[in-house]
């Protein structure tokens, strides 16, 4: 059995998206999996299955290397690539094969919008850098393991209103992401069934507000809920409305309809819902025709052009739930 350690750091959704790869590993070739990774994340892949050990750092990958280096491991696929990643590959010395990041391209496409991006989803690529082991993609899409003890009631969250409802991911890392509050509480409005508002201990306040302006209909969840509660929500819903973050990976995972709201990144990075050979049923909102779009790969906290046109002229009724 062929040992292998597989490197992502970081973070929820780009952990989600390598999880092709663990089941293809394991169920193709028998190989005992180890999977590096943040401390913060581990909580991401420790009910994974085709998983066999999680080692998890905080900071320096020294905090984890002597065990490391006791494995002996036949290969490391690097799903990271950078500085930490390469550490752990020189210390360990045995073969490798690393994910292509396209930094490159990716410059070109949101500094001078030179498109030289491939169409190719990032979950193949993922794929394609274990391709030299012997494993093809099973078209099986992404995974996600949910924990018993964080399966959620939802006839009790919702205290009898409407079912089937809407799970409504307001969060995202980065501001430039998101929806405006006004946007999301209109959006909101124009749903006939339940919505169940998810996302972290930052939007705490601002979804209640929007639940509060929304009607009784919408329930706020959000900091009150740890990730798997979150993800069991997700689950358990109807349809899902989400912004570029990781739940809409989560989602994408238990093949869920999905409407996915772009603001300052786009599609073409290949980080959109990933379903495999299954379905696709993920609908893209977008305004395609900003010359400013992408201004980032990731995001900022404000928009750098002061008017934030990629979310603020989002209309809400294209949004609807049909």
């Amino acid at each position: 059995m062929k040992k292998i350690l597989i490197i992502r750091f970081s973070s929820i959704g780009d952990i989600v998206l390598t999880t092709p790869v663990m089941r293809c590993l394991k169920q193709q070739l028998g190989a005992e999996i180890h999977f590096l990774t943040k401390k913060r994340f581990k909580q991401v892949v420790e009910p994974n299955p085709y998983i066999d050990c999680v080692h998890a750092i905080d900071k320096k990958v020294s905090e984890v290397m002597p065990q490391l280096q006791s494995i002996g491991f036949d290969h490391i696929l690097d799903l990271h690539r950078n500085l930490r990643s390469l550490q752990v590959k020189l210390a360990l010395r045995v073969p490798s094969h690393s994910f292509n990041k396209l930094n490159w391209e990716k410059w070109l496409m949101v500094r001078f919008k030179i498109n030289r991006l491939p169409q190719e989803h990032i979950v193949d690529r993922y794929l394609a850098t274990a391709v030299p082991l012997g494993i093809t993609n099973d078209g099986q899409g992404l995974d996600y393991f949910i924990p018993e003890s964080d399966e959620v009631d939802i006839a009790t969250l919702l205290s009898g209103k409407n079912i089937p409802f809407v799970a409504f991911v307001i969060g995202a890392a980065h501001a430039t992401k998101r929806l405006p509050a006004e946007k999301i509480i209109k959006t909101c409005q124009g749903i006939k069934e339940a919505v169940i508002l998810l996302g972290g201990p930052g939007e705490k306040e601002v979804g209640q507000s929007i639940a509060d302006a929304s009607g009784a209909h919408v329930i706020n969840t959000c900091g009150s809920l740890r990730l798997h509660q979150s993800a069991s929500v997700v689950r358990q819903a109807w349809k899902v409305i989400s912004h570029d973050t990781g739940l809409m990976h989560v989602a994408a995972a238990f093949h869920k309809e999905i409407i996915s709201v772009w603001g300052n990144t786009i599609p073409e990075f290949g980080m959109y819902p990933y379903y495999g050979d299954q379905p696709d049923r993920n609908t893209t909102k977008q305004l395609k025709d900003l010359d400013c779009r992408p201004c980032s790969k990731i995001g900022f906290q404000k928009c750098p052009k002061g008017h934030f046109k990629c979310m603020m002229e989002q209309e809400e009724e294209v949004l609807k739930i049909e």
